[in-house]
């Protein structure tokens, strides 16, 4: 019933009846078969053994072999086993045969039946063989015995069951006459099946009780081995629907109950997996809400680093596009200057807007990181073949450690690798300072213990201490003048930041006293087998 939780049944319990009910049903099956069908198979086992005797003696007789020695033992074998009396008599009422306790009485009961079936021509053949299977009709022939029932049996032989009316004992008769004319009487004592069969039916009650009460603890002990594992299931499967996924089936059977756990264990695993698949959407669900609402403010602030970061150079686009509508630079020399600063304008105004739309799609995760492998080595080089000319036309002097067959294998984005590393090259350009009468660019890669250590040096001045926190931060410019000067916007090093941060990978900066050392690392291919010599391992504070 819906609401109502169903009344539990123990496992065990119904094992223990359904067994003790096996038992039960088996005693008594038993006991009906001894009840209705142990005196039919006793008697037919007995018929059957006096019809072997009687086949053999018609052989015997057929054959001439009735009064040799080696049939006397061949009968006495036959006979004795089956505990049946023999007596045959010839055509002269002469005795030829005699396996008897009692030959007379033997002799006497050939006689009575035979006398017996003659008075009896009238119902019955010669061998007074019924109609029926057995007359339950008792025929007196004499005062000493009474045939209680005759049987069927083969056309040649009467069978018949008597009882001595003295001592109540009953015997099997089977007579006929054999081939060579003699008559031939066989009889077996019969034990009181009845009484046999109570006894027996008695007896299997005991046993039945005896088996009830072994069985009933062999069940129990059963039960208890094959209770137990369901128990362990059913307390795993417990925890399972309270989400606990900690417990194990461990049976070492190798039964179906032993898969249903092993089942059991592999749905635990999958549960598990998925639910902790499904706590890691949720949690990234809640992220992306958080950078949804993270990107309103980014975007907010965006818009307002550019609308301060246009004011500049549009203010001097309009005063110079104004100056020269007014006719301010009449000849073509000031035309050219007024025209000249305008280009510059808007350049830095388009390389703005430029930096500021890469910043923006990497903070706001719009650019989806492409992890592959790479040779970071051919990167390098073939940046700073293009890039060179900046450093030539400032009078820097180019140095890296990064020979032209080295390689480097890494593991990282190829397009970010080179955003960062185009960002710390541009940087250096822009604020190398003449050290010891040169200005240098130093471009380092060294093996540490999993990754590869970048760094890009450049003589001049240190970074001060209190700006160090800050320099990765939009728009912030240590050298304001300096800055404006070259065109730069801020922007360089917060791309670094946003693109390490896509890697998930240090990065940060280190001031020497001859100058400023920029870093950043990225994981190297395993196994590449690739060592550095101590020359090349070697890093910045040589500078």
């Amino acid at each position: 019933m819906k609401g109502k939780k169903a009344e539990k049944h123990s496992l065990r319990r119904e094992f223990l009846l359904i067994f003790i009910f096996l038992i039960a049903g088996t005693s008594l099956l038993f006991w009906l078969m001894n009840s209705f069908f142990l005196e039919r198979y006793y008697l037919s086992r007995k018929a059957r053994a006096l019809t072997g005797v009687f086949t053999s003696l018609s052989e015997a007789a057929r054959d001439g072999r009735l009064k040799s020695d080696d049939f006397d033992a061949e009968l006495v074998t036959f006979a004795s086993r089956d505990n049946i009396e023999v007596i045959v008599l010839d055509t002269e009422s002469r005795t030829v045969k005699a396996y008897a306790s009692d030959s007379d009485v033997m002799i006497r009961r050939m006689w009575d039946n035979l006398f017996s079936a003659q008075d009896d021509s009238s119902e019955t053949d010669f061998f007074g063989h019924p109609l029926q299977e057995s007359a339950e009709d008792e025929v007196n022939t004499d005062t000493e015995y009474t045939i209680t029932r005759r049987l069927k049996s083969a056309p040649e032989l009467s069978t018949q069951i008597v009882r001595h009316n003295t001592t109540g004992l009953e015997y099997m008769e089977q007579w006929g006459i054999l081939p060579d004319g003699s008559l031939c009487l066989l009889r077996t004592a019969l034990l009181s099946i009845r009484n046999s069969t109570a006894i027996a039916n008695r007896f299997l009650v005991y046993i039945a009780l005896i088996a009830i009460a072994v069985g009933a603890v062999v069940a129990t002990l059963l039960s208890e081995r094959i209770v137990s594992p369901i128990r362990d299931l059913t307390r795993i499967s417990e925890k399972m629907r309270q989400l606990d996924f900690s417990e194990r089936y461990v049976g070492e059977d190798r039964t179906e109950i032993a898969e249903l756990g092993q089942n059991i264990n592999e749905l635990a695993d999958s549960l598990e997996k998925n639910i902790l698949e499904l706590k890691t959407a949720n949690i990234a669900l809640q992220r992306d809400l958080e950078q949804r609402e993270k990107r309103g403010e980014l975007q907010r602030e965006f818009i307002s680093d550019v609308t301060h970061e246009l004011k500049t150079p549009i203010a001097l686009i309009e005063g110079y596009a104004e100056g020269l509508q007014e006719g301010l630079a009449d000849d073509p020399e000031s035309r050219d200057e007024y025209l000249s600063v305008i280009r510059d304008e808007a350049d830095k105004m388009n390389r703005l807007v430029q930096k500021l739309l890469t910043l923006s799609h990497l903070e706001f995760g719009d650019s989806a990181v492409s992890m592959e492998h790479f040779d970071l080595a051919e990167v390098i080089r073939n940046y700073l073949r293009s890039a060179g000319i900046l450093a030539q036309q400032e009078g820097i002097v180019l140095r890296t450690n990064i020979e032209e067959d080295t390689q480097i294998p890494v593991w990282s984005d190829p397009y970010l690798t080179e955003e960062v590393l185009q960002n710390y090259y541009t940087n250096a350009v822009h604020y190398a300072r003449p050290v010891g009468g040169e200005k240098v660019i130093d471009i380092r890669a060294e093996y540490k213990e999993n990754c590869v250590h970048v760094s890009v040096f450049n003589t001049g001045d240190p970074i001060p201490e209190e700006a160090l926190p800050r320099i990765w931060d939009k728009f912030y410019k240590v050298d304001k003048a300096r800055t404006r000067e070259y065109g730069g916007s801020g922007i360089g090093l917060s791309i670094v930041k946003a693109c390490m941060e896509q890697l998930h990978q240090p990065y940060g900066v280190i001031n020497y006293d001859n100058g400023v050392s920029f870093w950043f690392e990225l994981d190297c291919q395993a196994g590449t087998g690739t060592e550095q010599t101590a020359e090349e391992n070697q890093l910045g504070s040589d500078h």
